[in-house]
C-alpha cells in the first residue's frame, strides 16, 4: 500500500465522518424556514457545541489532508 493510497483512504474517512456530523446538526433546518418562519438566535450548548467544534476540526483536517494528497 503506497502513501497515496493511505492519504486517499484517510481523506475518505474524514469526509464520511464530517458528513455524519453535519447531518446530526441539521435538526434546525426544517420546512418552516422555507416558508419564512423566523428563527431566533440561540447559543450552542452541550453536545451541539461539541458537534459544531468537531465539524470545524474535521474540516481543517480534511483541507490539510487534501493539500497533502496533492503534494504526495
Amino acid at each position: 500500500m503506497s502513501t497515496t493510497d493511505v492519504v486517499n483512504i484517510v481523506q475518505i474517512l474524514i469526509a464520511l465522518v464530517m458528513i455524519g456530523l453535519v447531518l446530526l446538526q441539521a435538526k434546525g433546518a426544517g420546512l418552516g424556514n422555507i416558508f419564512g418562519q423566523q428563527q431566533s438566535f440561540r447559543t450552542r450548548r452541550g453536545i451541539e457545541k461539541g458537534l459544531f467544534r468537531g465539524t470545524i476540526v474535521l474540516m481543517i483536517a480534511f483541507i490539510g489532508v487534501s493539500i497533502a494528497a496533492v503534494r504526495v
